[in-house]
């Protein structure tokens, strides 16, 4: 009895060391997690956790741990790229209504200062100043219209379109531009009618910047394309051109605000970097998708997807 009753106490004694003992090591273990997590945050550092244990919970917590840790960079870097892209948004901004809010400034000050113009030249005058001030006045309903879209409660109200039938009645809008500019234009619409789930003034305002965009920048390959096609259970509208292209290293950036072509395709224009983020947004708006690809002189394309619907 005594033996077995020495036996017990020696058992509970052993139990006791082996938790206390386990404790301290959880506790240091824990210590050192906070030791380490202080670190990360007072030097900034992107360095994650790494500590050897058996004890399962501290595991799946340095799991937890290191994940917050990854989201935390994530979110660190987005902020660093949407600060930079403020302050070049800002700047582009700034340089693209200060240009032609100085012109209509020179424009009025003639019209205010210069008492020797003939009424027709100042009728000339007075013309152009009307029509840069309605330039401005776009390009700021362009931006306002960007920040609209951007919103996360902005939803298009959608319904069917013949996207087939659109297309045909849009390009002849530009049919005789294009024949102005001695352009050879290729148009592919099949007589087969599709249809798709849309808005038809996002489509309509697709069409125009896409079209325009290539007409600015493309029109010295002499030749314009659109075609509607099926693509497997999509609906696919290429708009191309054979002018001088665009860079592999600009694809991933021409849909982002404010950001130009000028550089990549035609010097001697200058817009104002909003048209494509515009499409952009409002094909996705859609639930549709938009592709560049582009090979010099041979083909530069911008591709919209759009699931095709039957019923």
């Amino acid at each position: 009895m005594e033996l077995l009753l020495i036996i017990i106490i020696v058992v509970l004694l052993a139990i006791i060391v082996l938790l206390y003992a386990s404790r301290r090591k959880t506790t240091r273990q824990l210590n050192d997690i906070v030791a380490k997590l202080s670190n990360i945050a007072s030097n900034k550092s992107s360095e994650k956790l790494l500590l050897h244990t058996d004890h399962e919970t501290i595991r799946r917590l340095l799991n937890e741990i290191n994940r917050l840790l990854d989201y935390n960079q994530k979110v660190i870097a987005d902020y660093a790229r949407a600060k930079i892209s403020l302050r070049k948004m800002m700047s582009n901004m700034s340089h693209d209504m200060k240009t032609p809010l100085t012109v209509v400034l020179g424009y009025v000050e003639k019209l205010k200062l210069d008492r020797t113009m003939s009424e027709q030249e100042r009728q000339a005058v007075t013309e152009r100043l009307h029509q840069k001030t309605e330039g401005v006045i776009a390009l700021l309903n362009q931006f306002f219209e960007l920040v609209r879209l951007e919103a996360e409660d902005y939803r298009l109200p959608m319904q069917k379109v013949c996207i087939s039938e659109l297309c045909r009645k849009h390009i002849l809008e530009y049919y005789e531009l294009m024949q102005a500019k001695g352009l050879q234009v290729e148009i592919q619409i099949p007589e087969h009618n599709y249809y798709i789930m849309g808005n038809e003034d996002a489509l309509q305002r697709i069409l125009s910047n896409l079209i325009s965009n290539s007409l600015r920048y493309g029109s010295d390959g002499g030749v314009f394309g659109l075609a509607v096609r099926e693509d497997g259970d999509h609906i696919a509208i290429d708009v191309w051109d054979k002018g001088k292209g665009i860079d592999e290293v600009h694809h991933d950036r021409v849909f982002e605000r404010l950001y130009t072509l000028d550089d990549a395709r035609n010097p001697k224009f200058q817009g104002s970097g909003l048209g494509l983020s515009i499409t952009k947004h409002l094909t996705e708006a859609m639930n549709g998708s938009i592709h560049l690809s582009s090979a010099p002189y041979e083909k530069t394309m911008f591709t919209c997807r759009f699931r095709r619907i039957s019923y």
